[in-house]
């Protein structure tokens, strides 16, 4: 009889192996998770920043036309905002007939329109914990321009806006 000689090759991974996998994943995923929520904040602030931003020619046409009383009547000012998840419930800048939502906030601005108004909206809802209780506002000057002031974290912070 021939003496079969069996090959036993190592088949799959060792336990140690394994073992370093998963230490350098979860060292991985310590780095990444905090970076990832830090980017999810800072992309909120700047979509709120957006959206608030976008209701500055709506007004200052008000403004300019004379309509200085907010709603959706004749003669009235609707600034036109959509709800927004990311702002608190509340906020009077959506047109009277429009049901918001739940969930979803609009800004504020003053009921009557003024050469000075502003545009505030309070972070709330689905915004990051961090953002919570914060506000970006853009406030116009006399002359017609308009300048973005936020009371949220430095490193949130957009640019072209000041605390």
């Amino acid at each position: 009889m021939k003496n079969i000689q069996i090959n036993h090759a190592q088949k799959g991974f060792t336990l140690i192996e394994l073992m370093i996998v998963v230490a350098i994943i979860g060292i991985l995923a310590a780095i990444a998770i905090p970076q990832y929520q830090d980017y999810i904040a800072r992309s909120q602030v700047n979509r709120v920043m957006a959206e608030s931003g976008s209701l500055k020619t709506s007004i200052e046409d008000c403004i300019l036309n004379g309509r200085t009383v907010v709603g959706a009547g004749a003669g009235q000012c609707d600034p036109g905002a959509t709800g927004s998840n990311l702002m608190a419930n509340g906020g009077n800048a959506a047109p009277s007939a429009v049901a918001l939502p739940a969930g979803t906030g609009v800004p504020t601005v003053p009921d009557p329109l003024t050469a000075t108004s502003t545009i505030v909206s309070n972070f709330g809802n689905n915004a990051a914990a961090v953002l919570l209780g914060t506000a970006l506002t853009w406030t116009r000057s006399v002359d017609g321009s308009w300048q973005c002031t936020t009371t949220v974290p430095n490193e949130y912070k957009p640019n072209g806006c000041t605390n």
